[in-house]
């Protein structure tokens, strides 16, 4: 027998799963942008530059894969980043035909910098919203991203273990370190 269901009405844009996310993304940003600004440096910059940060040589596709940008975007960004002597490249010692990038000394300062700056932005969201419920909200979304990804695929790496929010001297970059 079929089953016979009702249509369903669209939520309204901004009541949406996809609305909500994105709002909450900008309810982040918006006071951290002008921080970025006064850095230099884009929305976009500052995801590779913080990749980057982690420690690790990538190569240009695995830093869009966990900034979570479009390969020809991270070329023209990997460009203007290595122009400004904050992002170097070394070749790849397994394959010495490809080259990974690495953090400059003063890509480094500047992420330090700029991170130092935010905390007053950043302690003031988890005093708002409350310290336990960021880090379930982030648990939450980490776990979200995780069970939506596909089959066989890897999903784009998420923060560290979910705990409380770190304190300004343990070296994350808070609820928006994976920005």
């Amino acid at each position: 027998m079929k089953r016979i269901t009702k249509p369903r009405r669209l939520l309204p844009y901004r009541a949406s799963l996809a609305g909500t996310l994105l709002a909450a993304r900008e309810a982040v940003m918006m006071p951290l942008r002008p921080i970025l600004r006064e850095a230099g440096l884009t929305d976009p910059q500052w995801r590779v530059l913080r990749v980057l940060q982690d420690g690790v040589d990538m190569d240009p596709s695995s830093i869009a894969r966990a900034a979570l940008l479009h390969a020809p975007s991270v070329t023209r960004i990997l460009k203007e980043l290595v122009d400004r002597g904050l992002v170097g490249r070394k070749i790849d010692s397994a394959d010495g035909r490809r080259s990974n990038l690495i953090l400059r000394p003063a890509g480094r300062k500047l992420v330090e910098q700029t991170a130092a700056r935010s905390w007053v932005v950043v302690d003031q969201m988890s005093a708002t919203f409350g310290e336990r419920r960021l880090a379930r909200l982030r648990a939450e979304l980490a776990a979200f991203v995780i069970t939506m990804a596909e089959p066989g695929t890897t999903p784009a790496p998420v923060p560290h273990k979910t705990r409380a929010a770190p304190s300004s001297t343990e070296g994350s970059y808070g609820p928006w370190s994976s920005e």
